[in-house]
């Protein structure tokens, strides 16, 4: 008996050394917050308590790709008004979620925000939870969301699911005016009540909530009607210096610090013009033996396999973050690319070590493809896992994520068991007007996709939509063109008419993928080639019963058995006009369409890492 009480006190020891300066680990409930699948509440629209912390997430769009979501649905609650200012660490922020009430197996019901992030160098579950999310998840809680992964053989590039800790308000807190339960990380130097003054809420209602035996670390809810106005910093003013030796020592000082600042701006300068230099004369080498392997391709002599060695050494020097894939396992996962595998066009799936892939075969005219897709990282984009040239005959492939529930096209177009909700098409919306806002907002130069439509967007199996085929895309904006590419229907005019490259022909194109979510009809129609957008000219127009009566005229019958909400409908309906004005200066922003979108009470959906069954997202 006294061996036992030894050895229990001995594991008791080790686990206090091994654990001890992880104060995560003191949480009561490390793998997360129980809820009621059926609970009418969830999900729910509601928000993170997050701190600007160095080096990383000193600025909105670095917590805004993080969170998947646009800056200014940061900058907004949290009372900033320009979402591209810098921040100060430890700047107060409200980042919005989409909890969740998510059944990950028999035992494990959890409410989260379901949050993807792609592998770094040095990145570890216990890393991103506490440092990037602030311990607003726990290693714990990812490890049983990603029951696949094993954390310790993480690898670069890796897309790891962390459930962001969050609450929706019961029926009865709704009724006590609670809108919100807000995730809030407790602080060592906090207390419950210094929390309730911070948020203007009571001391017994978080207490109520969240129990009396919170620790340091833990995720607590904080119940409020609506979210407090942060107190932001501002620029304090310089003191005027003093009189006599005081004032000399300052303008001494001053000159001193102005002419070190001038030194080390001489210096990034400097560094600057030569990194750009470098780069520019690396992208022109690069640009130049694309051109020449062409030729030598073309001209089909002896030397193809020179060609393909110095074509894979060049590629390979550019692509290095990219598995290389060998001809002969892309042959055997197709068969031969058998038409049996082809998936549409010239993408066939295939199957290698066990991983599915989409492989899109190319002629060699994949540069400016492979050029963007290494300046992109998101989400919302169909990700490149690696490349592969055929030493005989020079074609290169591109292997892709293989996304489950094919294209957009096929289930609003094709003949399927069922119809997408709603509520589904909404968040698809959403999703892929997160997507463009990365590539227009956060890419430099700004990367236009130059062909959206309804088949170059994938579901995957949650039913979330992610933008695919680069092949069409330009890297920078406001170019003339005289090579018209693209599909009919999706086409903005002034891209059509005089060749205008920039991000609102997207936004256009964007435009018509919205009425095909309300619709359910094709971009052009195939009988008398008239195109989708041309017949809602002036369905807005007139009075608010003219306007909905014509809309729900004019709408997917399939929404109206499903009685969905017709205001929700209205709002799309205008943002997608809005997307289809003539003059490409007057449609909106990206930014602003994400906004808009999110606004919708109907944006509610099911993100379980188990996945949105067809069965839950379609109307039947």
């Amino acid at each position: 008996m006294k061996y036992l009480s030894f050895s229990s006190l001995l594991f008791i020891f080790l686990c206090y050394h091994h654990f001890g300066d992880h104060a995560v680990q003191a949480q009561p409930n490390i793998t997360g917050y129980t809820c009621t699948p059926n609970q009418t509440t969830y999900p729910c629209q509601t928000y993170a308590f997050y701190r600007a912390a160095a080096p990383d997430f000193l600025d909105l769009a670095s917590i805004a790709d993080l969170f998947s979501v646009s800056r200014r649905l940061i900058a907004e609650p949290s009372n900033i008004s320009s979402p591209s200012s810098p921040l100060i660490p430890n700047q107060p922020l409200f980042v919005p979620l989409t909890c969740g009430c998510n059944t990950l197996n028999a035992s494990n019901i959890i409410s989260f925000a379901n949050l993807s992030v792609r592998i770094k160098s040095g990145d570890t579950f216990y890393h991103v939870s506490t440092v990037y999310f602030q311990n607003l998840t726990t290693y714990q809680s990812v490890e049983i969301v990603n029951p696949t992964i094993v954390p310790t053989k993480l690898e670069v590039g890796d897309i790891v699911y962390f459930p962001i800790f969050c609450k929706c308000p019961n029926q009865t807190q709704l009724q006590n005016q609670v809108n919100y339960l807000v995730s809030y990380v407790l602080q060592p130097s906090d207390n419950l009540s210094s929390v309730a003054s911070t948020f203007g809420a009571q001391t017994q209602d978080i207490i109520d909530v969240n129990g009396n035996n919170s620790q340091p670390f833990d995720t607590i809810f904080v119940p409020v009607a609506r979210l407090p106005q942060l107190t932001q910093p501002a620029v304090a003013p310089s003191v005027p210096p003093g009189p006599g030796n005081t004032e000399r020592r300052g303008v001494n000082t001053g000159l001193a610090i102005g002419l070190a600042i001038c030194g080390v701006l001489l210096l990034l300068i400097g560094g600057m013009l030569i990194y750009r230099e470098f780069s520019s004369k690396r992208r022109r080498k690069m640009e130049i033996e694309c051109e020449k392997q062409k030729l030598q391709y073309n001209k089909r002599g002896n030397g193809l396999k020179d060609m393909e060695v110095n074509l894979m050494a060049d590629v390979s020097d550019c692509l290095d973050k990219y598995r290389l894939f060998k001809i002969e396992d892309l042959r055997e996962a197709t068969d031969g690319f058998s038409q049996d595998f082809l998936i549409q066009g010239s993408v066939y799936k295939g199957s290698i070590n066990g991983e599915v892939y989409a492989i899109k075969m190319m002629k060699w005219n994949a540069c400016e493809e492979l050029k963007i897709l290494q300046k992109v990282n998101h989400g919302n984009l169909v990700r490149l896992e690696g490349f592969c040239i055929d030493p005989e005959d020079g074609n290169c492939y591109l292997i892709y994520e293989y996304i489950e529930n094919g294209s957009l096209h096929s289930w609003l177009h094709e003949n399927r068991n069922g119809k997408l909700n709603w509520t589904t098409r909404l968040r698809i919306a959403v999703d892929v007007a997160n997507g463009l806002q990365y590539i227009h907002e956060h890419t430099q130069p700004r990367v236009v996709h130059k062909d959206i439509k309804s088949s170059n967007i994938l579901l995957d199996s949650n039913m979330r939509a992610k933008i695919a085929n680069f092949g069409l895309a330009k890297s920078g904006c406001n170019a003339i063109t005289m090579h018209i590419v693209g599909t009919q229907g999706y086409i903005a005019p002034e891209y059509l008419a005089d060749g205008v490259v920039s991000t609102k022909m997207d936004i256009f194109s964007f435009g018509v993928v919205l009425l095909e979510l309300i619709s359910g009809k094709e971009a052009i129609n195939e009988e008398d080639g008239k195109v989708l957008w041309a017949s809602v000219d002036g369905i807005l127009e007139g009075s608010e019963e003219r306007k909905v009566r014509r809309v729900k005229e004019w709408m997917d019958g399939v929404l109206l058995q499903d009685s969905c909400s017709m205001e929700s409908v209205m709002s799309v309906m205008s943002i997608a006009i809005a997307c289809l004005h003539r003059d490409p200066s007057k449609r909106p922003s990206m930014v602003d369409i994400v906004y808009a979108l999110s606004k919708s009470d109907e944006l509610f959906f099911d993100i379980s890492e188990d996945g949105s069954s067809p069965r839950q997202v379609i109307a039947r």
